[in-house]
């Protein structure tokens, strides 16, 4: 199965689609640092280093599943909620690709503020310009802990699949067990060094991270977010104010910083993945990814209902 993408950032929903089996038909990225991460972790992946609402999906007419992640501040509650009057509100673009490439299936991504009564007119819109391409469309806010994610992080999904695979399509069911706390797993990467406080934070680092917060490219550099956020991680024995480039050492005596390599694990991305680019750069790759094991689930379940829609229409043939 083949599938095509936008916005695809540092590629947390690239890879997890790759995990639930789909071959990419193409990644589309306009931040060049971003595009060179996909090329870095993956050199076969077509990646088109270029703004979504320029490009011509009529090539990739037929690709089987449509994915985005498209820009959260129009819709923040951190922000204006400016919705459909915001610049980089890239949903007119989102459907016009739909109307381009019309696939079976469409997977985007969103913040939870999309779900707010504000935008309730603007999601019936998105709603009825869906239907009237043969899409029945559905959304729900998904927390990334149910799914092993060691991090609270609620994230919209909104799924639009075609009408006739309908009844083949549900949403994942989450993990039966809760993920590890922060301390679990981060252990060996704080102690990498040899801490000899690493037993006594493991113990005080004892529940899930809060959301990372990436920053945008006006605001926000490499930190763990606005005061609210860094308390919530003194809670948890982690400095929030910047970033550490290396585990504390032996001897250190203090509150410790996360590595970007710590960040990145907390978002679900393997080790391996590597990221390209200034230290702002890469943890706003980090922080503003969709955790791969989230994308992987909801995958997973699309892939089961286009698998059942092939079968039924070989059958037929």
């Amino acid at each position: 199965m083949q599938s095509i993408e936008f916005c695809a950032g540092a590629g947390g929903q690239a890879l997890g689609l790759e995990q639930a089996g789909f071959r990419h038909a193409a990644l589309v990225e306009i931040e060049p640092d971003f595009a060179k991460t996909l090329r870095l972790n993956r050199p076969a992946w077509d990646v088109r280093a270029t703004d979504m609402a320029e490009f011509d999906g009529r090539p990739f007419r037929g690709v089987e599943l449509l994915t985005a992640g498209l820009p959260c501040p129009p819709f923040s509650v951190a922000g204006k909620q400016l919705g459909e009057r915001d610049e980089r509100n890239l949903f007119p673009a989102a459907l016009r690709l739909i109307d381009e490439i019309r696939p079976k299936a469409v997977m985007i991504e969103n913040v939870r503020g999309f779900l707010t009564a504000v935008f309730d007119d603007y999601r019936a819109h998105l709603k009825l310009q869906l239907s009237k391409m043969g899409y029945y469309v559905d959304w729900r806010l998904l927390n990334a802990s149910d799914f092993g994610v060691p991090q609270l992080r609620p994230r919209v999904v909104i799924v639009a699949i075609r009408k006739e695979l309908i009844e083949a399509f549900d949403w994942p069911d989450v993990e039966p067990h809760n993920p590890p706390t922060v301390g679990q797993c981060l252990q060996d990467l704080m102690g990498a060094n040899g801490w000899r406080g690493l037993e006594r934070w493991v113990a005080g680092a004892d529940e899930i991270a809060p959301t990372l917060v990436g920053g945008s490219k006006k605001h926000g550099g490499p930190d763990l977010g606005p005061t609210r956020a860094r308390k919530a991680w003194a809670t948890l024995g982690v400095e929030g104010k910047s970033l550490a480039n290396d585990a504390p050492e032996r001897d250190f005596v203090g509150v410790p910083r996360l590595t970007l390599r710590m960040t990145a694990r907390l978002q679900g991305f393997p080790d391996s993945w590597e990221f390209y680019g200034t230290k702002t750069t890469r943890y706003r790759q980090i922080g503003n990814a969709f955790p791969p094991p989230v994308a992987r689930a909801v995958a997973r379940n699309l892939a089961v209902a286009l698998r059942a829609n092939r079968a039924f229409s070989l059958a037929a043939a």
